[in-house]
């Protein structure tokens, strides 16, 4: 029985992506788990599994295109077997001209030059035009139209600055939150002799989007502990000598398992906030920020507080190397419900993290390192020693809570065998 294969949703504010590669045509066997295509969203380039095994019997869209989450992309079936796109939920025709028709544009959306008339531009053929110079997906423009947004006043997150529809509700809800603040006004930036301009790529572009919205829209505060690192520092040694070379337990994997076990006792920071609600999420799925090259890109380590300590920490460090070789599943960076970000492999002693929203936290590490500490009995020695902040969401948590889940982090690391509880 023939069956779709959609796009998949790759984060929660992802609203569309861009297939890159078909790496399977028409006529070839898949299997349950192959890899049919790569598919590039804001902050990642993705492998697609297939789900059924069968034959590839149908490409829905070309290499290039964009493509909004859960819209079909292939079919998959019985080798010759006859099906009906219409009866599968798959209006092509109709999809195809929607694209192809000028999307309706709001009288106040976009200037028109002096001759009166918005002359349509092409960027390239493949479905979007932009009058007066906006770049707008056909969804970003019609929701415009629809609420009488002005696309000039919208900042663009997607490739070349292109305005997608999260863009557009990111815009509403900060001008329906308060009153637009004045824009300032800078000197225009012009590479000289001494500088050059680069494009930004995608993810740098996606992220320094999110990061404003995070720092201009969620009310952060900051709570820092000290622990005392000496007897998790012993515990892995100790189960790292009986393991491969290959199959390590890292620090960051302790500090995960330790946030995780804390989230159950404080699920109001396993939370997001929803205007007039909180929403508390019923899994502990804990994001681990990813240094790439072009930019930083969180991978989700399930069911956190339940896996144990050595199957979570072959897991984080199969999903980290994928992430850093630019394949990743699309199950790896779905579902975030809290972070950490560790930055100790750099020698950083403190620092403070940007909540990635709808998260209501997320951990900021340093280094675990050995300093001279004055023991219980007064007496000067050498400790590990370990500084982490919570940055914290005040529209769901309050000092008093974030301190108190910081404190128990603090007890469970300090007593790791509590971690292969």
């Amino acid at each position: 029985m023939a069956e779709l294969v959609n796009m998949p949703k790759l984060g929660f504010d992802m609203r569309e992506g861009q297939l890159v590669k078909w790496l399977k045509k028409a006529g070839d066997t898949v299997n349950q788990g192959d890899v049919i295509a790569e598919i590039e969203s804001d902050k990642a380039t993705v492998e697609v599994e297939a789900y059924v095994s069968g034959t590839m019997l149908e490409l829905l869209v070309n290499e290039g295109d964009w493509v909004p989450i859960g819209a079909p992309i292939a079919v998959v079936g019985e080798s010759g077997e006859s099906y009906d796109l219409a009866a599968l939920g798959v209006t092509k025709e109709e999809e195809e001209a929607e694209e192809e028709a000028p999307a309706p544009v709001a009288e106040s959306a976009t200037a028109a030059p002096a001759s009166g008339e918005a002359a349509p531009v092409s960027d390239g053929g493949n479905g979007y035009s932009f009058p007066a110079g906006v770049r707008a997906s056909p969804l970003a423009r019609r929701l415009a139209a629809e609420q009488h947004v002005d696309l000039s006043r919208v900042e663009g997150s997607g490739p070349m600055g292109r305005i997608v529809r999260a863009d557009v509700e990111a815009f509403q809800e900060s001008a329906g939150a308060a009153p637009a603040a004045p824009t300032p006004v800078y000197a225009p930036l012009v590479a000289g002799p001494d500088s050059e301009e680069i494009a930004a790529s995608r993810i740098r572009s996606r992220i320094g989007a999110r990061m404003v919205e995070s720092k201009t829209t969620v009310p952060h505060f900051y709570v820092t502990v000290e622990i005392d690192m000496g007897a998790a520092m012993a515990l892995r040694k100790e189960l790292n000598a009986r393991r491969e070379a290959d199959d390590k337990i890292s620090v960051n994997d302790l500090i995960v398992k330790a946030a995780a076990l804390t989230l159950r006792e404080f699920p109001n920071l396993n939370s997001s906030f929803n205007g007039d609600t909180i929403i508390r999420h019923n899994h502990i799925n804990v994001g681990i920020a990813v240094a790439l090259d072009e930019g930083l890109i969180n991978v989700v380590s399930k069911d956190a507080d339940l896996v144990p300590l050595t199957a979570m920490a072959k897991t984080h460090r199969d999903m980290v190397e994928r992430a850093r070789e630019g394949r990743v599943k699309p199950d790896d960076v779905e579902g975030e419900t809290f972070a950490v970000s560790n930055l100790g492999g750099f020698d950083v002693e403190h620092f403070t993290a940007i909540i990635n929203p709808p998260d209501a936290g997320i951990v900021a590490v340093g280094s675990a390192k050995q300093v001279p500490v004055v023991t219980k009995d007064g007496k000067l020695g050498i400790g590990w020693r370990m500084k982490a902040t919570i940055s914290a969401d005040h529209r769901v948590t309050d000092g008093a809570e974030a301190a108190r889940f910081m404190q128990r982090v603090k007890e469970i690391l300090e007593d790791p065998l509590r971690l292969l509880m």
